[in-house]
């Protein structure tokens, strides 16, 4: 008997969002699992991924490169995917790490708050999947994973912006997880609970919002970004091929209650 492997070794792996957080996690376990990787950062902030494309490379043996990408911008999400088309000749994964949020009530959540979070949370990230799913059609072949949230399931206080982003992931997933299947493309996504990011340090740095969270927690403790990364090479991988449209939670038994 035949058992696929969890491994990605010799593909081209993209991810957004990889300079930090939970996309430069993502980043080194694919590494860490065979893949060569482009790491998308904003062109401000392209300096962290330079450093963790460069570390990544060192440990691993494997190409690291890092790209500027500014997903609310469409020129720069194509010239993303052609650089890592001409580096490498191929596009096999791309995760969709980039991410924001605002933390108000929605009685003061403003047109800006709202259009900052959906441009980048569920617009960039379509299109972001839009031009791999291009490539991946030419190859007949390709593992896009999305970056939800628990958050896109079940609703959480002064978070109307992000909770209707993710929730849109969520169904987005699975729309062009339909529309792709037959290209030999698989569409998923993976839903953390709060991790400790940049991102979530507002959130958790708040003892009453960190003890809430705790209380809603089966497993009783915060997610680490290794968690989660864990779950995308398991996405990425051959042993998730049959697999498409789903939303893996890693969610510590959140949305078991």
């Amino acid at each position: 008997m035949d058992f696929p492997s969890s491994r990605v070794d010799g593909q081209i792996a993209a991810v957004t969002g990889g300079g930090s957080g939970i996309g430069r996690a993502a980043a080194w376990a694919l590494a860490r699992a065979g893949a060569d990787v482009v790491l998308g950062e904003l062109p401000h902030l392209i300096g962290r991924a330079e450093e963790a494309a460069d570390q990544i490379a060192s440990a691993t043996g494997r190409q690291a490169v890092a790209l500027p990408l500014d997903v609310t911008r469409t020129a720069s999400i194509a010239s993303f995917v052609a650089g890592a088309v001409e580096r490498f000749g191929r596009l096999d994964i791309l995760v969709n790490s980039a991410g924001v949020n605002r933390t108000r009530p929605a009685l003061e959540v403003t047109e800006e708050d709202w259009d900052f979070v959906l441009d980048v949370n569920l617009k960039g990230l379509f299109f972001c999947c839009q031009a791999a799913a291009r490539e991946m059609i030419k190859q007949k072949r390709g593992k896009i994973i999305n970056l939800a949230s628990i958050n896109g399931v079940v609703g959480y206080v002064k978070r109307a912006a992000y909770c209707a982003s993710k929730g849109g992931v969520v169904n987005l997933t699975r729309a062009l997880a339909i529309e792709w299947a037959p290209h030999g493309i698989n569409v998923n996504a993976v839903g953390p609970t709060y991790i400790e990011t940049p991102l979530t340090v507002p959130t958790l740095s708040d003892p009453e919002t960190r003890a809430d969270i705790l209380r809603r927690t089966p497993l009783g403790r915060i997610g680490r970004v290794e968690d989660v990364a864990g779950a995308i090479v398991f996405l990425a991988s051959p042993a998730a091929d049959l697999i498409t449209g789903h939303t893996l939670l890693v969610d510590g038994g959140w949305t078991a209650w």
